[in-house]
């Protein structure tokens, strides 16, 4: 069925579009200055969106950034694309190259979700299922993410987070935590230390979209007897190098 100009289906696109190009947050304000809306129409838009999870408005009550539904759709689309099959094998290249697990994982609330992953052939490995969640504050790509967020809003983030101690090196104060958020920011490289379970490492980079903006993690993770901390830095080039591959193949698919 052809769309009406000025619909209000249309209208709907458009703001999430903006919305998702945006390298800022943006008021429904700004949304309107863009799309030259109806001032009203574009504050009950975006609140409806927001309602339904599309939209998250952010600590100061004005702008929005994209929910956690908008971005599901976004992995969906990624997961789900032409280029899956491409995508699984750089995965697997990865894995055969450091011969460890590697995996994909996105935001989801104050969880990170598996969206790909390979596993070791070694006998010694853990699985998780393809959509599993982890904690954000102890895992490598949860902190990692939560390092590419305004320091206001990751601090904001860590404080409402129940810290518990899941393994023998698990983060459990806030301001300890948020010093090593700080730190992951300047070298955009989060390490797990036996912090989600013990005796296992991983290590995770960002994957970026064309604007430089995070939207996914790439990790490999093993148990120490195979990996250590000392000579983790070997594996980050090739890590990026993934990365970037994987970058780029997001990029084709737009």
């Amino acid at each position: 069925m052809k769309r009406e100009r000025g619909s209000t289906i249309q209208r709907v696109l458009d703001i999430l579009d903006t919305v998702a190009a945006s390298k800022k947050p943006l008021s429904a304000t700004e949304i309107n200055e863009v799309l030259g809306l109806p001032k009203a129409t574009a504050h009950r838009l975006c609140s409806e969106l927001e309602s339904r999870g599309y939209l998250l408005k952010r600590i100061n009550g004005k702008s929005y950034v994209p929910g956690n539904r908008l971005c599901d759709v976004a992995v969906g689309v990624l997961a789900n694309s032409r280029f899956s099959a491409t995508r699984h094998a750089i995965l697997t290249s990865l894995s055969e190259k450091v011969g460890e697990t590697c995996n994909i994982a996105y935001p989801d609330g104050l969880y990170m979700a598996y969206s790909d992953r390979v596993e070791t052939k070694a006998p010694l490995r853990l699985q998780f299922p393809i959509g599993m969640r982890v904690p954000l504050y102890c895992t490598a790509s949860g902190k990692l993410y939560l390092s590419t967020l305004p320091k206001a809003r990751r601090k904001a983030i860590v404080n409402k987070l129940e810290l518990d101690k899941r393994a023998k090196n698990t983060i459990t104060d806030p301001d300890t935590l948020i010093r090593e958020i700080d730190d992951i920011d300047k070298r955009e490289v989060s390490i797990d230390n036996q912090e989600l379970y013990d005796d296992i490492i991983a290590i995770a980079v960002p994957i970026k979209d064309k604007q430089g903006r995070f939207y996914s993690s790439l990790a490999i993770q093993a148990p120490v007897s195979r990996i250590s901390i000392d000579d983790s830095d070997r594996y980050i080039p090739l890590l990026r190098e993934a990365a970037h591959d994987l970058a780029l193949l997001a990029e084709e698919d737009e």
